[in-house]
């Protein structure tokens, strides 16, 4: 997976939160972040990152963040240790151009996405220089967004539910090979010198876990965006890695 770039501003963060950011914007920031240092059920505000992939529960996702209504969001998950939510465009761009289209202007209102996402927790951070943040971060639980808010400078959020986490099943003796062929991948990138940080899936490993395997599939085969969202919004973990193991068949992928 690409390391998504997100377009912005070199304007200190803090600066701008203070002199453009109103106080709808305000009550939202902190009805999110006093309440997601815990574990709950729901989040009132979450705050919410479009993009266009598919974000699975346990997933490695590297982002640079350079577009200013994203840069207070991720200080400030760093800051409480909240997540920020990922969820999957259905229709306009993750990237938004001040030329083309200001703040709340027509272009973000076209943005259209997927009600039911995944947490995102950042697991590592650098600013190699101002106005620009890489991080990493790992997918955590599902959630579902009710009520999304477009906020004055760009940002959406939304009151999300927390969905429960997939059933630990293990893996039947035949879908085992499907198992055995992403251990196979694994070996063949380090084999060529991949470094652990640089691969596609990072530990911890679950090679007995349907839910687990059948992500991680999803994370590496190409497919439209909606079948990604489909097979990542199923709440059965054996189904999820039997329509894996169809879709490595037609790809000719031997298992």
């Amino acid at each position: 997976m690409g390391s998504p770039v997100v377009n912005g501003s070199c304007q200190p963060a803090l600066t701008w939160f203070q002199t453009t950011v109103p106080p709808d914007a305000v009550a939202f920031r902190l009805n999110f972040f006093d309440c997601s240092m815990t574990d709950t059920p729901s989040h009132d505000a979450l705050p919410l990152f479009p993009l266009e992939l598919v974000l699975f529960p346990g997933s490695y996702l590297p982002l640079q963040i350079f577009e200013v209504r994203y840069l207070d969001m991720v200080n400030q998950c760093e800051k409480s240790g909240a997540p920020f939510g990922v969820v999957t465009l259905a229709r306009g761009s993750e990237v938004r151009t001040a030329a083309s289209d200001p703040a709340g202007g027509a272009g973000t209102h076209q943005e259209v996405f997927h009600p039911v996402g995944t947490l995102a927790r950042i697991t590592q951070l650098s600013r190699p220089q101002p106005g620009l943040i890489m991080i990493n971060c790992i997918g955590a639980q599902r959630f579902e967004v009710t009520r999304p808010a477009l906020l004055k400078h760009g940002l959406w959020v939304g009151h999300a539910e927390v969905l429960p986490d997939d059933q630990r099943v293990p893996i039947p003796e035949d879908l085992l090979p499907v198992a055995s062929a992403l251990t196979r991948v694994l070996d063949t990138l380090k084999a060529q010198g991949v470094t652990p940080e640089q691969m596609p899936i990072q530990p911890p490993y679950a090679l007995h876990d349907c839910a687990w395997v059948a992500n991680r599939w999803c994370d590496l085969l190409p497919m439209a965006l909606a079948q990604k969202q489909r097979l990542m919004t199923l709440d059965n973990p054996l189904l999820r890695l039997e329509l894996v193991s169809d879709l490595l068949e037609r790809n000719g992928i031997a298992t």
